[in-house]
């Protein structure tokens, strides 16, 4: 990336902040549903799911909770775009002398620090809710690293639901399955309590694999091969909707 893309991006990145901190109610409404969840789940059904373990419900539920948080987040990055892609900004931006893809990264950068202040508002709530890890300082940054890697993915998707949608509506809508994914996953019960179909599925879908390399992670205890397919899947996900995303807008831009 050239020091022109660069320049342009954290001009315009500043600009979508800025937007952010303006209306910070955006960040709090995306952690009032994951904290709904934690409550919900720890206060009310948390009681009458058997783990087979000694550990406590707000830690095995957490990491699932943290990937909701994101998939609500992201889904203010496809309405932030939509937005502009309706009210010509991108094309006044196309009459000045800024790189292209900035304008995309801005959106992708900013969808990524108000995710991380929602993922830490969340995880706040979690330490006073009893959760508790003994992770080293590398293992957080592993997690967070993973988290990362899973919100530019899903923000990427974000972009393409931005660009292609015809309605503001439209433009969100894409965040409810990928809301709902993780509750047909290990985030909440073992997947050994559901049906074999069901179980199938939730084993061999990505948020299984993140979700525990997650909880491993903050468990203190060892991976093992679920990070290799947790990051195999972000990867893979972060490249295709990437390409795809590049691919709508340069259409677009024409």
């Amino acid at each position: 990336m050239s020091a022109h893309v660069v320049g342009d991006t954290a001009v315009l990145t500043s600009r979508s902040l800025r937007h952010i901190l303006r209306s910070p109610d955006t960040i709090i409404t995306t952690a009032v549903t994951p904290i709904a969840l934690m409550l919900l789940f720890t206060y009310v059904f948390g009681g009458a799911i058997n783990l087979g373990s000694q550990e406590s419900y707000i830690d095995y539920m957490l990491p699932g909770i943290l990937l909701i948080t994101i998939a609500s987040g992201v889904a203010y990055t496809a309405y932030r775009l939509f937005l502009d892609m309706q009210g010509g900004i991108f094309e006044r931006f196309q009459s000045m002398p800024i790189a292209r893809s900035s304008v995309l990264w801005a959106h992708v950068l900013t969808s990524l620090v108000a995710n991380l202040i929602s993922i830490g508002v969340v995880i706040g709530v979690g330490l006073i809710m009893g959760f508790r890890t003994g992770a080293s300082v590398w293992v957080w940054l592993a997690a967070i690293g993973i988290l990362v890697l899973f919100t530019l993915a899903l923000t990427w998707i974000a972009v393409i639901a931005g660009l292609s949608a015809k309605t503001v509506d439209g433009a969100s809508a894409f965040s409810y399955p990928l809301i709902f994914l993780p509750f047909i996953s290990s985030a909440f019960v073992p997947t050994e309590s559901m049906p074999a179909p069901v179980a199938w599925f939730a084993e061999n879908q990505p948020v299984t694999s993140i979700v525990d390399t997650l909880r491993a992670l903050f468990a203190g205890e060892p991976v093992g091969a679920d990070i290799w397919v947790a990051l195999a899947w972000l990867v893979a996900i972060l490249i295709v909707a990437y390409g795809f995303a590049v691919a709508i807008y340069r259409r677009r831009m024409r």
